[in-house]
């Protein structure tokens, strides 16, 4: 499956309409006053949310294909991972633009002085980069090791979304706890997974002595 261009084409279509359904449902649901009392936290904390949907959607993709074997999930996750910036950008504006009015030294205070601000702007300053080198000029320029270095930046920004919004909850934390054992479960496997792929290597790089049950002849010193 998304072997042929066809495939590929229908997948990133359905993609797409997925993709943009929450922030369809929560523009009407907002233009039509059905977000309850306070309709701009409504907003704000979906939009969060789908933001930390899509950033561990995006990180499962890897583990995924490598337990599943298909490879088709990986021409998807440069879509997902779009996808993350997209709801990231509108849960920043509407801060910006909906709770704060643009008022620059209140949104500077709240960086300042609210943790949970703090890492929240960090994660979205870290993505940047990211969305920005998401295309394949952007490979050929960098060269795969460079961006490969340079995307596992979606790491340290999935731990500081899920403190984000783990530090923005201020009684009931099941929601944030459950997405941190997520993120731990996905990031737990990366790093086994590279720690076994360390041991082959230093186990292939090591001398092999001689085979078992082989006759070990000692090498007699001159006279």
């Amino acid at each position: 499956m998304l072997h042929t261009p066809r495939e590929i084409a229908i997948a990133k279509g359905l993609l797409l309409v997925v993709g943009l359904a929450p922030a369809t449902w929560l523009a009407y649901a907002f233009a039509t006053d059905q977000l309850g009392a306070n309709p701009i936290e409504a907003l704000l904390r979906n939009l969060g949310l789908w933001t930390l949907r899509f950033l561990l959607i995006t990180l499962a993709v890897t583990p995924l294909r490598r337990l599943t074997g298909w490879n088709g999930l990986l021409r998807l996750r440069r879509m997902l991972g779009l996808f993350t910036f997209f709801y990231a950008c509108l849960h920043l504006l509407t801060y910006v633009v909906l709770d704060q009015y643009f008022d620059w030294m209140a949104i500077a205070l709240d960086v300042v002085k609210h943790p949970y601000v703090t890492v929240g702007f960090a994660a979205f300053v870290l993505m940047v980069p990211l969305a920005a080198t998401s295309n394949h000029w952007s490979v050929r320029r960098l060269g795969g090791r460079r961006w490969q270095e340079l995307h596992r930046t979606v790491y340290p920004i999935a731990i500081l979304g899920v403190v984000h919004f783990w530090w923005l909850v201020k009684q009931d934390i099941s929601r944030p706890a459950f997405y941190a054992l997520v993120a731990a479960l996905l990031l737990g496997l990366r790093m086994w997974w590279r720690e076994q792929e360390r041991r082959r290597q230093l186990a292939a790089a090591l001398p092999r002595g001689p085979r078992p049950g082989a006759r070990v002849i000692p090498i007699q010193p001159r006279p």
